[in-house]
């Protein structure tokens, strides 16, 4: 059975590495996978991209080229919305020369293939959601606007007042798509998409099912606490909040504003200090109430888990998220973790178990969970049950059996 994993990239951003994690597991159990990409970052061989100089360059550009049509858009949010319409993209050649059993569609915008081109893939598709974009009108996060279940249209996003504007056009183009393909399996990777997949106009006739991210519990393991602080050059007598993301402070879904205002709220905050993570301090630095630490983008596994075991905890004040490779990542470190309830997010984190819940949006109440958290006189039992929350559903020993399980039902019809 041969498996083909599509992704945009290997190796850059939260969805990549997912995608990437998983390929890797899967070879792990000797399955024949490959890994197709856009844009390589790795020096993987089991990774493969586009043949000629001229195509590699060519995609190189193609993310900036897929923007273009929004950019009419003067009133659009800071959300990404991709249209996906670029042509002379060889990825479904590619694909259909490889001839796999299935094709794992992974995150696929930034300009890889067209939304014709999905149709045109000759082996059964199964496809993760690594965001909203597969079965809304171009957004890949949906700012709370339910006009996918429908039609699209007045894109908030685009921040369009029109009926009939890009989003309806491309969820049209969506759905003319899908009805050639035969064979699509659809997995949310949190109960929440999951669900919002099953109500969506383009998804809710298909077979949908859950299954999480996988992570290498091996690599991402719980560290001495002191000695990764030596390494950081972080304080030793301080309780340590931790955040992080691409673009952390300038992502406004990731939530960065909430956490500085619930910082204002946490006692004896002389006792706190702040890490931001995927960052390096800028020119004009951050007015938060507490000390602030900057940590620049990490890209190995055992620099991602000294940094998440330096933590006194991590926190995920997202508005919008799926199932975060941050929480994770941070929890199978043996870090509690405090975040909205919203989302994937309880999917990972049982509330005062392997960390804090807060109500979704509530300041006040991400700023109790996270004194919680560091005050917590069984913070042990805390770091225990997070690690052992990841080692019995999300690990490599779990669930990349369950996607040879979906591939083996899907190959054997």
């Amino acid at each position: 059975m041969k498996i083909l994993i599509v992704s945009t990239y290997d190796t850059a951003g939260g969805a990549s590495k997912a995608a990437y994690k998983l390929h890797r597991s899967l070879l792990d159990y000797n399955i024949d996978s490959q890994m197709l990409v856009q844009s390589k970052l790795s020096d993987d061989f089991t990774v493969i991209q586009v043949d000629s100089k001229l195509e590699r360059k060519i995609a190189a550009i193609r993310p900036f080229l897929d923007y273009l049509p929004i950019r009419r858009y003067k009133n659009r949010s800071t959300t990404l919305f991709s249209p996906s319409y670029l042509p002379f993209s060889s990825i479904v050649n590619k694909i259909n020369k490889i001839n796999p059993d299935i094709v794992h569609l992974q995150w696929i915008a930034g300009g890889m293939m067209t939304i014709n081109d999905i149709a045109k893939i000759n082996a059964p598709i199964v496809w993760n959601l690594r965001d909203m974009w597969p079965f809304t009108g171009g957004c890949h996060y949906n700012e709370f606007c339910d006009r996918y279940k429908e039609n699209c249209g007045q894109c908030k996003v685009l921040g369009s007042t029109k009926d009939n504007d890009l989003s309806r056009k491309i969820l049209n183009k969506k759905k003319k798509a899908y009805d050639k393909i035969n064979n699509l399996t659809i997995v949310g990777l949190s109960h929440w998409i999951a669900n919002c997949a099953k109500e969506s106009r383009l998804f809710r006739s298909r077979k949908v099912i859950c299954l999480p991210n996988t992570i290498d519990t091996s690599r991402f393991q719980p560290l001495n606490k002191a000695f990764c602080r030596n390494i950081l050059n972080l304080p030793k007598n301080k309780r340590l909040i931790m955040f992080g993301a691409m673009g952390p402070t300038s992502n406004n879904r990731k939530g960065f504003n909430e956490l500085k205002n619930a910082i204002k709220q946490i006692k004896n905050i002389s006792k706190v200090e702040l890490v931001i993570f995927g960052a390096s301090k800028p020119k004009n630095p951050l007015k938060v109430d507490c000390n602030v630490h900057y940590i620049p983008r990490l890209h190995d596994q055992i620099s991602l888990s000294i940094l998440f075991s330096s933590a006194d905890v991590v926190v995920s004040p997202s508005i919008q998220e799926n199932l975060s490779n941050v929480i994770l990542e941070s929890l199978s470190c043996g870090t509690p973790v405090v975040a909205f309830d919203i989302g994937g997010n309880s999917d990972m984190i049982k509330h005062k178990s392997n960390g804090y819940l807060a109500k979704p949006y509530d300041i006040h109440d991400i700023a109790l969970g996270i004194e919680y958290v560091v005050y917590n006189t069984n913070y042990d039992t805390l770091c225990k049950n997070s690690r052992d929350s990841i080692l019995t559903k999300f690990s490599n020993e779990i669930v990349p059996k369950k996607y040879i399980e979906l591939y083996e039902n899907i190959y054997r019809g």
